[in-house]
């Protein structure tokens, strides 16, 4: 409830205020929904689901995401069409701030509280790092390599996508439902495979598909060529619940939340330098941009799949690997 109110709040002063200081202002609110509610929706998915369970869990949570995703953009081109930016902007932001509400109320309805105790929380953060076991600091090292393979030209795609070779806003909007209607449809045959066998490859894949969406976006130069490149983005999806999944198995069992939190606060803290080492790649040209985020992309796959421990799903008949437990 806490963490929907926070994103309403900056809904609400992008709505009120259409100034870009705004913007600045109210993004710090709705863009961190998703990270800081993360650890609790995890670890209610830990809580409510047995061990072979929990990768087509976190798959179905994926998947309803993903819905909304893939309509999203073509609701918000067809509003910039129609209305202009500025209006047709805040016009989605008000849907979104409705939408909100209504979550919010069917959250409080659906979710029954969690009144048993699960191990005491720690209120430092840094303490819980000493119980991040070998398996999951190798995955972490890999997870961050390959977020920078991600983050170096997220927000430069639309430039090049748009700016660069001419797709309209319509378009960019159809091309992000292709990447999210891939996802939607690989979402719950690969948490069926992976509940049923090792999670290692699954999210090796996943990695690759990272790592190969910025070469093939420098090289599509037309549409179909981006279409083709929107579906290897929506493959990076491949493996994802997978790998949210193994850390969940991997985290300890009283401190699955905390240790979500802590294991995306140091990963997204050393990406968001990435973010901003983008800007700076993409003003020599987008070349160097596309191409050190492949490379950074490339070394994370190669050191998951040489450090990365596997672990057995207990449907196949074994126990987790030593390390893992």
């Amino acid at each position: 409830m806490v963490f929907n109110l926070i994103a309403l709040f900056g809904y609400a002063i992008v709505i009120t205020f259409p100034y870009w200081q705004a913007v600045l202002v109210g993004a710090i609110f709705f863009l961190s929904w998703s990270a800081i509610s993360l650890p609790a929706t995890m670890s209610l998915v830990s809580r409510v689901l047995p061990p072979d369970k929990r990768t087509m869990g976190v798959s179905l949570h994926s998947l309803v995401r993903r819905l909304p995703m893939a309509l999203g953009p073509i609701i918000g081109g067809v509003l910039i069409g129609i209305y202009g930016e500025k209006t047709g902007v805040r016009l989605a932001f008000v849907g979104a701030f409705i939408l909100g509400i209504v979550s919010l109320l069917l959250q409080q309805v659906m979710i029954e509280d969690d009144k048993g105790v699960r191990g005491k929380a720690e209120k430092r953060p840094s303490r819980l790092w000493r119980f991040m076991n070998p398996s999951l600091r190798n995955l972490l090292v890999s997870d961050i390599l390959i977020r920078f393979a991600e983050q170096i030209p997220y927000a430069f795609v639309v430039v090049w996508c748009i700016k660069d070779n001419g797709i309209t806003a319509t378009e960019f909007g159809i091309l992000t439902a292709i990447e999210m209607t891939t996802a939607l449809l690989i979402y719950l045959p690969v948490a069926y495979m992976a509940d049923r066998s090792t999670k290692k490859p699954f999210v090796v894949i996943t990695f690759f598909n990272f790592t190969l969406f910025p070469l093939v976006i420098f090289f599509a130069h037309s549409f179909w060529m981006m279409v083709v490149a929107f579906i290897i983005r929506g493959l990076k999806e491949f493996g994802e619940p997978t790998r949210k999944a193994l850390i969940m198995d991997l985290a300890p069992e009283d401190k699955k939340a905390g240790m979500f939190g802590l294991y995306y606060l140091i990963r997204d803290i050393i990406v968001s330098i990435g973010a901003f080492g983008g800007a700076f790649l993409w003003q020599i040209s987008p070349q160097v941009n596309f191409f050190t985020a492949f490379a950074c992309g490339l070394i994370g796959t190669i050191y998951f799949w040489i450090f990365g421990k596997d672990l057995i799903s207990p449907v196949s008949g074994n126990q987790f690997n030593s390390e893992s437990k």
